[in-house]
């Protein structure tokens, strides 16, 4: 009888790839990609280049096994990265050709992954006046809405966040309350479409304040014009409220400009 062939060991280093090959996962002598995952990490640092410009839209981006070597990651890894960059329109992908880049129109911006690389990109400063712009269009009606449809519940939810950021003893705790007080606005305007939009208000307060510098007077002074929103949503003046809004964000322009 003949004996057995003795089982052949995989070598730690083959042992591991072929785990990583399995699993998706990092192998543990492999560059870091920090993240909670790695195709999640992976899409984050793909996804940062694309918005930034390194890879301009109808680029087309470097195959699985480039990124696998480039990154020290699995190619499942890298297949679930360009996924979720495709479902987020900043990337196509056909048989034979590969991933591209995106037309910017198709990219959504409405993504927080997506709004979060555009407000680190170098044009920052033109991100930010590009959600004021949207503010403008959108903030002054939805106020007036609000005036108008409020409910207690939603009126007690607005009072307590401009309440909460006058008493806010950071700017970090401020800015928190800022976002609820706009958010629970698109909420009492009484249109689902609006809430969604929110989204766009909240990276906007996110960046806006690790952005700018504001001197105690200046947030004494948005303070000020945050409870005249308030107010008159909660007397239910619609006019009123449209204009209080006007005024906040022409000064939150000024900001801007003067940084």
């Amino acid at each position: 009888m003949r004996d057995a062939k003795p089982n052949k060991e995989k070598s730690p280093s083959k042992a591991a790839a072929a785990a990583e090959r399995k699993t998706g996962v990092r192998r543990p002598d492999a560059a870091r990609i920090p993240g909670a995952s790695v195709h999640t990490s992976l899409a984050s640092e793909i996804g940062l280049r694309i918005v930034r410009g390194d890879y301009p839209p109808g680029t087309i981006l470097p195959n699985e096994a480039k990124w696998s070597e480039t990154f020290s990651v699995s190619r499942s890894a890298v297949r679930e990265a360009i996924k979720m960059l495709m479902a987020k329109s900043l990337l196509a992908s056909r048989p034979k050709i590969g991933s591209w880049v995106e037309p910017k129109e198709r990219w959504n911006l409405l993504d927080r992954d997506v709004l979060a690389w555009y407000a680190t990109s170098p044009d920052r400063e033109v991100f930010l006046k590009t959600v004021q712009e949207f503010r403008h269009i959108i903030e002054p009606e939805a106020t007036a809405f609000a005036a108008m449809r409020r409910t207690d519940e939603q009126m007690a939810e607005i009072s307590q966040a401009c309440r909460e950021m006058g008493e806010a003893a950071s700017l970090q705790e401020r800015t928190r309350a800022d976002t609820r007080f706009h958010l629970a606005i698109l909420r009492a305007s009484g249109n689902d479409l609006l809430v969604p939009l929110g989204v766009l208000i909240e990276s906007a307060f996110d960046h806006l304040f690790a952005f700018t510098t504001r001197a105690v007077d200046d947030l004494n002074h948005a303070q000020k014009l945050h409870e005249a929103i308030e107010r008159n949503i909660r007397l239910q003046r619609p006019d009123a409220a449209r204009n209080a809004v006007r005024k906040l964000l022409a000064n939150t322009d000024g900001v801007i400009r003067s940084r």
